[in-house]
């Protein structure tokens, strides 16, 4: 049907995968609860335009040829686990500056947030979208399974379909839940620093799962 295999399979697969803490949901809500509703979604939407080119080169056959490269998948993933370390350093490196100066407070503090002040969330999350190690593998382990050979555009149109609404629901929620955030870590710097250091520290530990990835 609309040239998917097995779509009750996918479907319970994809919310399983979705459910799943990665460095695309991490950095959404990250943004959500710094910077509010609208930094958010601009991060979301480099999310969305993120697996959107991971699916399309999927279809072109780009999934096939790095899971029969190991060079090439090589050369991605410790791509992929550089940058994210790299956002994992700046992430460390601002929650220290936040405990070092945590009791200082001015009349206009604004949320801490970790990284540069001109931190553009799109085209982070964009390029988090792309070297996220759960979106990697999801793209050329699972995804290619559901599609039919009879009808494969189809099949891969209404697999991304479900996959962005799946997506679109899930970072929404995570979004308005993270906006509540903000005035708490607007008060406490000590939250902000803590929260920041976990992220830091997850997005160590997502470099390190990517790494070790095969196919």
């Amino acid at each position: 049907m609309f040239g998917v295999i097995d779509l009750p399979t996918y479907l319970a697969g994809l919310v399983l995968i979705v459910l799943l803490p990665g460095p695309n949901s991490l950095y959404v809500l990250s943004v959500a609860a710094r910077r509010g509703v609208r930094a958010g979604y601009s991060a979301a939407a480099g999310v969305w335009c993120g697996d959107t080119v991971l699916m399309t080169l999927s279809a072109a056959g780009v999934a096939s040829l790095l899971k029969g490269n190991a060079l090439l998948f090589g050369i991605v993933k410790y791509a992929g686990a550089g940058y994210l370390t790299w956002l994992a350093i700046g992430m460390l490196r601002a929650a220290w500056g936040m405990w070092r100066t945590r009791r200082e407070r001015t009349a206009q503090d604004a949320p801490a947030t970790p990284g540069p002040a001109d931190e553009r969330p799109f085209r982070r999350a964009l390029v988090v979208s792309l070297v996220n190690p759960k979106a990697i593998l999801f793209f050329i382990a699972f995804f290619v399974q559901f599609v039919s050979e009879s009808n494969p555009v189809i099949g891969f149109v209404t697999l991304g379909v479900l996959a962005q609404l799946a997506s679109v629901l899930y970072l929404s929620a995570l979004i308005f839940g993270g906006s509540r955030l903000a005035a708490a870590f607007r008060r406490r710097r000590r939250l902000s620093a803590g929260a920041t250091s976990a992220a830091g520290v997850l997005f160590l530990g997502f470099a390190v799962k990517l790494s070790l990835a095969s196919v």
